[in-house]
């Protein structure tokens, strides 16, 4: 191992939306020499068109019981926020396989157990993460909310919410009137809403990450744009990197290249079952007025979140791999469902964004040493909880590499789950 003086190690993070940007912070303040490489430049991915939200309740994943006997009746639905480019089935398949295997009750619950610990205290994470930087004014605590259509539709979403309840969250319920009072937005059509403190918003999370790599460039970390080409290892330790701007020499390496990460693991002894599950936001500008907090429509799958004067719309679940362009009809899904969600909102221009969460098969995200080689840890398939989840996946990071005995039990996000 080549190291530069007792502990100081030099460690590649590749990657830079919100997981590699958060490892890379975390490892220079362990005193490492850290290069941040990202073909792109921080936050301009994933990490720039999420939900904004800290979801920290979100630890129900999209593979609930009941999932395959809906799904067919859901793609045949015009209001329905699930989209399939037919011409892609025959790849999605193999995985389409693997991740509706998980849609029981007690692999549900496992999933749930193995999230709670990358998300829970998310706004806490951020805060610590952001403190005392230009990226703090971004980081604000708020409630979240979740909206159905009456009490009727919230009950039949039993089986979530008592995961939420056993993983310790707790919640207030409004109804009626009580909820036109609490946000004159929400019209007539939500007549129920869960109400979640203790949760957060980032105001514009593409900024927030390119404030972050400053501040990591600022405390004596490097940051390049290129893209990576493989890695260097000599008798099964990492000496280097193979990138587009020639050889770039390093004691660790750290994969988080969300979705793209796939091919790399591979040739680092896992084969991931990874797809692309093609996101969409319309942000509106110039809103007549901001949502009180972030808005989860349960039915529509939705979230309507007030960043700096305008409203994100996020949601939307599309599969049709990584080369095809955005369609048009989930953004004018997006559109529709805001107007009957919220009638008396009002707005200027909207943008469109599409992007691609990394969706591993059993939806928990891979972190954690390679099993070819134990210098190049893996920190990617966050699924939908990359924003919220991301501060606590760069401290377990830096824990791993410095040897650290983290705050959390590792096993459950170990590639070796993938190991071929």
């Amino acid at each position: 191992m080549q190291q530069h003086d007792s502990g100081r190690l030099r460690v590649a993070v590749i990657g830079a939306g919100i997981v590699g940007v958060s490892a890379a912070l975390r490892l220079v303040a362990d005193g490492h020499d850290v290069t941040l490489i990202d073909r792109a430049g921080p936050g301009e991915a994933t990490s720039h068109g999420n939900g904004g939200v800290l979801a920290s309740c979100a630890v129900v994943p999209v593979t609930v019981p009941g999932l395959p006997a809906k799904a067919p009746r859901m793609l045949m639905d015009p209001d329905s926020p699930l989209f399939l480019r037919w011409s892609y089935l025959p790849r999605l398949l193999p995985w389409l396989a693997k991740y509706l295997s998980h849609c029981t009750a007690g692999e549900t619950e496992r999933i749930a157990r193995a999230l709670l610990p990358i998300v829970g205290d998310s706004l806490a994470e951020h805060r610590d993460l952001a403190g005392g930087t230009q990226a703090e004014r971004w980081v604000a605590p708020s409630d979240y909310l979740y909206v159905y259509r009456d009490r009727a539709a919230f009950e039949a979403d039993a089986f979530g919410w008592r995961l939420r309840r056993e993983a310790g969250f707790t919640w207030d319920e409004i109804e009626g009137a009580a909820l036109g009072a609490y946000d004159p937005l929400l019209g007539e059509a939500n007549r129920f809403a869960v109400r979640l403190a203790d949760h957060g918003v980032i105001r514009d999370p593409g900024r927030y990450v390119k404030d972050l790599a400053e501040t990591f460039q600022a405390r004596g970390g490097t940051l390049l744009r290129g893209a990576l080409q493989g890695f260097l290892i000599e008798n099964g330790r990492l000496t280097g990197l193979a990138t587009d701007g020639g050889p770039l020499a390093c004691d660790r390496a750290v994969l988080a290249t969300g979705v793209w990460s796939g091919p790399l693991a591979r040739e680092l002894g896992i084969s991931v079952p990874l797809e692309s599950e093609r996101g969409y936001h319309l942000e509106l500008e110039a809103p007549s007025a901001l949502p009180r907090a972030p808005v989860m429509f349960a039915s529509a799958k939705f979230v309507a979140t007030p960043l700096e004067g305008r409203i994100r719309l996020a949601g939307v679940v599309e599969f049709g791999g990584l080369a095809a362009g955005p369609g048009q009809a989930p953004f004018e899904l997006l559109e529709r469902q805001v107007r009957r969600a919220m009638p008396a909102l009002r707005w200027g221009s909207a943008r469109q964004w599409m992007g691609h969460r990394p969706a591993p098969a059993d939806s928990i995200p891979v972190i954690g040493p390679s099993p070819a080689c134990g210098d190049i840890l893996m920190a990617f398939g966050h699924h939908h909880i990359g924003l919220t989840g991301g501060p606590r996946t760069g401290r377990l990071v830096a824990d791993m590499i410095a040897g650290r005995e983290p705050k959390l039990d590792p096993a459950p996000y170990s590639p070796a789950r993938f190991a071929v």
